[in-house]
């Protein structure tokens, strides 16, 4: 049985794919289990080959990929090649790392021990990618894990089945085992058992999820039943803070970017825009001019800044918040409401702490300013929340932005750039209710592998019994 997934601006169906139930997942993770040992035994440079085919061969389904996102979720084409270009760096920097996959030698107390820690492949690893950036989170749940040595399941979003089917086609087409990367989709109305299923599996050792912060509690309570480590990469609530000394031009464009790309559906999207007062109204004024050039449509036509965003429920949130901020006393000064996915860029200024806005992590083309008497009170509001996944400050004195980077509370922090911005050597997570662990580079194998204690006795052994 299959499932449709319908293009949130025509209502066309976008994409066909296999309404997996939860009784197929035994099957699956049953023959991840079985592929993992041959693939586990490949040696490093064996396996950074395969990955660099992985990842030239990603390359070669860009027609397809901006094809499958346009049609799924309403992506530009921009966001979608930039996408396909960052995912395809993740797989080369997975290839790099095989090499680095090491241990060391522990001095022992004990006379002629060797002691070693070494660090292994797991098993079978469950990733779990969302629909907004589907090529890049789709690859980072599976590139270091198969650099690793393990064997992965993907699970897809019901949002962009085929977005990320052809991950897993171009990874197959590179010449993994038979098994060691697979994908598991499923309808909306199944997902809850599917993902279950999958974490109850005993082949399945750890997962990776990233989405939802209310999604994410459930899969690791779901997940501490069976002691099986999560990597969890949720929800957030960037605050971007602009100090007095500002340059402001640039703060701006920095903030547009942050808010606004990819109709600030992305997890580090900047959602708070905290402005001393000295700067304040000069800001606002330019950052509304900013919001007010930067034009909505259709993203199949190609020529403006914004697509769509990816269902009519993020139409409907989003318009709550903006109704519940001006009731409470804020002011639209760019955009405002919509009626379509087609939402335009939005900027609610003099946001305060009683507002949903405030609070409530919008994922929609919507930032709130909020306004700081000084730097310490833009400091005391930007950690006035659950989150804290990305973070960015912007000021003249770097020495200045990073001593205020060391008092935020978040895993990403920015002097003077974007609360958006990833690179696939870098550690990425959030702490908070943003999630625990961390992707990318080194820091992801940490994640991915066993770190285990074994000696070697090279002298006859004394006991005291």
């Amino acid at each position: 049985m299959d499932f449709q997934r319908l293009n949130p601006i025509t209502g066309a169906v976008a994409s066909t794919a296999p309404a997996m139930q939860a009784a197929d997942i035994p099957a699956i993770a049953h023959r991840a289990a079985a592929a993992f040992p041959a693939w586990a035994a490949q040696g490093p440079n064996a396996r950074r080959a395969v990955l660099m085919k992985a990842a030239a061969a990603l390359e070669a389904r860009k027609d397809a990929f901006v094809e499958a996102m346009m049609g799924e979720i309403g992506a530009t084409a921009g966001w979608a090649m930039f996408n396909l270009g960052l995912a395809a760096g993740m797989v080369r920097e997975a290839a790099a790392i095989t090499t680095q996959i090491a241990g060391e030698v522990i001095p022992s107390d004990k006379p002629g021990c060797l002691a070693m820690a070494l660090r292994e492949p797991v098993g079978v690893i469950l990733g779990i990618a969302p629909w907004n950036a589907p090529i890049i989170l789709g690859v980072r749940a599976i590139a270091v894990p198969l650099a690793c040595g393990n064997a992965v399941i993907l699970k897809a979003s019901e949002s962009c089945p085929r977005t990320h089917a052809l991950i897993i086609e171009a990874f197959a087409e590179a010449g993994f085992p038979e098994g060691v990367v697979q994908v598991v989709t499923n309808a909306p109305a199944d997902a809850a058992h599917v993902v279950g299923a999958l974490i109850d599996a005993p082949e399945v050792k750890r997962i990776n999820f990233t989405g939802s912060t209310t999604v994410g509690r459930i899969i690791a309570q779901r997940a501490a039943g069976h002691l099986k480590p999560c990597l969890l990469e949720l929800g957030g609530k960037a605050p971007l803070l602009v100090l007095e000394d500002a340059e402001l031009d640039q703060a701006v464009k920095a903030a547009a970017f942050g808010a606004f790309m990819n109709q600030g559906q992305i997890c580090m999207s900047t959602e708070r825009i905290i402005v001393v007062d000295a700067v304040a109204d000069a800001f606002a004024a330019k950052f509304a001019a900013k919001a007010k050039s930067m034009p909505t449509g259709d993203p199949r036509e190609g020529n403006t800044s914004l697509g769509a965003v990816v269902d009519r429920k993020t139409v409907d949130h989003v318009n709550a918040l903006i109704d519940d901020a001006v009731a409470k006393g804020a002011a639209v000064i760019a955009g405002g409401k919509a009626d379509s996915v087609l939402m335009p860029a939005t900027v609610v200024d003099h946001v305060a702490a009683g507002m949903n806005l405030y609070r409530d992590e919008s994922f929609g083309p919507v930032v709130a300013m909020i306004r700081a008497r000084d730097t310490a009170h833009a400091i005391e509001l930007a950690n006035d929340s659950e989150y804290g996944l990305s973070a960015a400050v912007f000021t003249r004195d770097t020495a200045k932005g990073l001593a205020v980077a060391r008092q935020i509370r978040s895993g990403i922090c920015h002097v003077n750039g974007p609360t958006v911005h990833d690179e696939a050597q870098m550690p990425f997570g959030g702490v908070g209710a943003s999630g625990y662990g961390r992707f990318g580079g080194k820091a992801g194998i940490d994640s991915f592998t066993e770190l285990r204690w074994i000696t070697i006795e090279t002298q006859p052994g004394h006991f005291p019994i």
